[in-house]
């Protein structure tokens, strides 16, 4: 009994150390490299039964924005992402822009840029939005800057 005990442990053991992965010696940018892009990621909250009112204020002012945003350049892309599976997660909502690297740093050419093409009023009817109606039915959970991992395979 003793020996069949130690031969299940020792084959044990050997699978173990068969399927364990090798000491990592993976090198940056010659076996996986970083995006140029960087995308970030905003994760919301939204209160029960306030789903559309939140869509729809954010078809006003998150995606119209993001729309001129992405038309001039400064955004690559943009989507709204659902959580599918609810009880995973403290999120209902990701929000996703992904972001030219070049441009994750400040610049005031190309704020006044999108101010321009964007507009004072827009500016001040979101601000009144996000003010008035979302601070009432959504929390926003936490807000990630990210870059893909790209794995060379060759």
């Amino acid at each position: 009994m003793k020996k069949l005990m130690l031969g299940g442990i020792a084959a044990a053991l050997a699978l173990t150390t068969v399927s364990a992965p090798a000491s990592a010696q993976l090198r940056e940018y010659e076996d996986y490299e970083y995006s140029d892009s960087v995308v970030e990621l905003t994760t919301v909250r939204v209160d029960p039964g306030q789903m559309d009112t939140y869509l729809e204020g954010l078809r006003q002012t998150w995606v119209a924005s993001n729309e001129v945003a992405k038309q001039m350049g400064h955004v690559i892309d943009y989507g709204i992402y659902a959580n599918m599976a609810p009880g995973s997660g403290d999120f209902h909502l990701l929000l996703v822009i992904e972001f030219p690297g070049e441009n994750l740093q400040p610049s005031r050419e190309r704020y006044d840029a999108f101010m321009e093409a964007w507009g004072e009023a827009n500016m001040e009817s979101s601000n009144q939005t996000v003010l008035n109606v979302y601070n009432e039915i959504r929390e926003l959970q936490g807000v990630y800057l990210t870059r893909e991992i790209m794995i060379n395979m060759d």
